[in-house]
């Protein structure tokens, strides 16, 4: 097996398979191998070999919608492969599809034994993360069954049930076991001098409770033909800029990815939608931080994002209190499982509510789709969800009784709260970490601009001219304390939070442009904030760090403390323009369209701190997701905040 994958995604599936398009199995690493459909493994072994040997790679998978790859028997300089395999896969809805061509170079006749061992483990994706979690699954059975054209693997434990079904055109000649679970399809192949054959085999996971009756298409080229039409019609309207054509190229690359990255949810009517899921490999479903951000930087191109995930987080959003899940009535969820363990409750993440900055992002969301559309019926149809909302802030979130949106370390879940929620992404310059509750500057920020909003939604639609003024008047305090409490005089600069006591975390981090975005700081101190972020230990040529370099907290190849995040420089860069920073909007656009273009227009989840002074090319991050919404969506933000410039 080789050390790359690659991914093919559709949806609540992705499969990533090595170079040989072989899947191993193998458990631990920075990225699953596999084919996976929410959340459950439903192939951990997908092997070819001809004549009982492992084929060697003449041409390697390519990444793309489908990956085609050319394979040749093992062999020296002076005897030519006897014949060649061209193999292609794609990936659809619940499903993977391959092709094998083989093909004879021998003037003879010729017999190949072809075979390929498959395995379905169904392991659900939190066992395969690397944090040395073990779950117990008492009572597990996985069974196999030959059929006339192929296999079934099945799984159950108690009321759970899944299944893989994996069929050939032609049938394979047997089904070989081989003493470890996996079966082997085996085809003894006749060819004629110069001849060739073809098999086509389809691969179909069953999640628990899917019971849709699906159609796959007879081959990785009619799938993907399929993919490319949704792919352009994300594309087809938007106006690319045509004096900057590498943002363009980002920008199509973008859509494209998001395209492939619409996964199924359902509205408060029990309306179907299809919303953009976090990224893959890890995160591919809901999170509602993530679908309301790349809904936000998509909004003036494709509003249909925005108008499928107002309903579907408002349908999720709670309505009671819940210890595990972190519950509280009106928030917006974090995040959403439809795997094994989440069904079972070994983990807390069915339906997850530790994020302190969904529930205003949403408020951001309704009151900027309402004024981009005119789309008042929106408005209408989740006054109550939005009234809620806002009472969750108030509330239960910490705006009334404490001046601040509030969150303390969930055991169980995640430490942080905020959109750097991995542990001790909240620290002082020194690294240390708050104790207790935590007020993050961004989020407050967040709440800022929710109020304004739903202050103007309020007056316009709801026509409810108290409430707004009551929501004004509880933005225009906010402003007021933030800038007295967060302000660090000795750097001029925000604080990255406030602890339990009401102390400056004393970080300097790139969350203070999200205060540009959302508007709370006074225009001075703004301007002061977007230029200090520009300078060489914040902006490494790629984008500006997450934390400031020469802080003893920061390490380059950090999740959150010292990378590059494409969003969170999308948020800057909107941000800056906001404020009249127009340069250094564009400085922070240039930097991440290079980064783009250098990785084939597309921009992974997180990149790595290193300067562009000494690393001309960007040095990825060790474990980001390839495809990511909120990076997928961000050149559509640049372009917002400047244009084609």
């Amino acid at each position: 097996m080789t050390d790359r994958h690659h991914l093919l995604v559709h949806g609540a599936t992705f499969a990533a398979v090595d170079d040989r398009g072989d899947i191993s199995g193998v458990r631990g690493g920075g990225s699953p191998d596999g084919l996976f459909v929410r959340d459950a493994r439903h192939l951990s072994r997908w092997q070819l070999t001809v004549d009982g040997a492992l084929p060697e790679v003449l041409t390697p998978v390519t990444d793309g919608d489908g990956t085609r790859c050319v394979l040749v028997p093992r062999g020296g300089r002076q005897e030519p492969p006897a014949h060649t395999l061209f193999r292609e896969q794609a990936v659809g809805d619940g499903s993977f599809v391959e092709s094998l061509r083989v093909t004879s170079n021998r003037p003879v006749p010729t017999t190949i034994r072809l075979a390929i061992t498959a395995d379905a483990d169904f392991t659900d994706q939190f066992e395969l993360r690397a944090d040395h979690r073990t779950y117990v699954k008492s009572g597990a059975v996985r069974s196999r069954q030959v059929l006339d054209d192929g296999l079934e693997f099945g799984y159950r434990r108690g009321e759970w049930r899944s299944c893989t079904t994996i069929t050939a055109e032609p049938a394979p000649d047997g089904v070989e076991e081989t003493g470890t679970g996996a079966r082997r399809l085996v085809w003894t192949l006749e060819l004629e001098p110069h001849g060739t054959a073809e098999l086509i085999l389809r691969v179909i996971g069953r999640p628990h409770g899917d019971r849709r009756a699906l159609r796959v298409p007879r081959d990785p080229a009619a799938l993907n033909e399929q993919l490319l039409a949704i792919e352009g019609e994300f594309v087809e309207g938007v106006a690319f800029p045509t004096g900057w054509p590498e943002l363009a190229a980002a920008c199509a690359r973008g859509l494209a990815d998001l395209a492939a990255l619409q996964v199924p949810a359902t509205g408060p009517d029990g309306e179907e939608l299809k919303v953009p899921a976090a990224g893959a490999p890890w995160f591919l479903t809901l999170l509602g931080r993530d679908a309301l951000l790349t809904s936000l930087f998509a909004l003036p191109y494709r509003p249909r994002m925005a108008a499928a995930t107002l309903p579907a987080l408002a349908a999720t959003q709670a309505n009671e209190a819940g210890a595990n899940s972190v519950a509280q009535p009106g928030k917006i969820v974090h995040e959403v499982r439809h795997g094994e363990l989440a069904h079972f409750g070994q983990v807390p993440y069915g339906r997850y509510y530790g994020s302190v900055d969904a529930t205003p992002l949403f408020l951001i969301l309704l009151g900027a789709y309402v004024e981009q559309t005119g789309d008042t019926e929106m408005a209408r149809r989740l006054e109550r969800n939005a009234r809620a909302a806002v009472g969750w802030m108030l509330d239960h979130g910490g705006l009334t009784s404490r001046g601040y949106l509030v969150y303390r370390a969930d055991k169980g879940g995640l430490a942080n709260q905020n959109w750097k929620d991995s542990p001790g992404a909240i620290c002082s310059a020194d690294g240390s970490r708050p104790v207790g509750t935590v007020m993050a500057a961004g989020a407050q920020g967040y709440a800022y601009d929710a109020l304004r909003r739903t202050a103007w939604v309020a007056r316009t639609v709801w026509n409810d001219e108290t409430y707004a003024a009551l929501l004004e008047q509880a933005a225009g305090d906010l402003r007021d304390r933030f800038q007295q409490d967060f302000w660090m005089r000795e750097s001029s600069f925000p604080a990255l939070a406030l602890d339990g006591e009401g102390r400056p975390v004393d970080a300097l981090a790139s969350d203070a442009g999200h205060l540009l975005w959302s508007g709370l700081l006074d225009k001075e101190y703004g301007e002061v904030v977007g230029r200090r972020l520009l300078e060489p230990d914040f902006f490494s040529g790629w984008g500006v760090r997450t934390l400031a370099a020469g802080q003893a907290a920061y390490h380059p190849l950090s999740y959150h403390r010292g990378s590059v995040w494409p969003h969170d420089n999308a948020l800057i860069a909107l941000g800056l323009a906001r404020y009249g920073l127009h340069d250094e909007a564009r400085a922070v656009a240039h930097g991440l369209v290079d980064a783009a273009t250098a990785g084939g227009h597309r921009l992974p989840e997180v990149l790595a701190g290193y300067g562009r002074d000494t690393h001309p090319e960007p040095v990825p991050y060790p474990h980001a997701c390839v495809r990511e919404s909120r990076s997928a969506a961000a050149p559509l933000a640049l372009l917002t905040a400047v244009g084609g410039a």
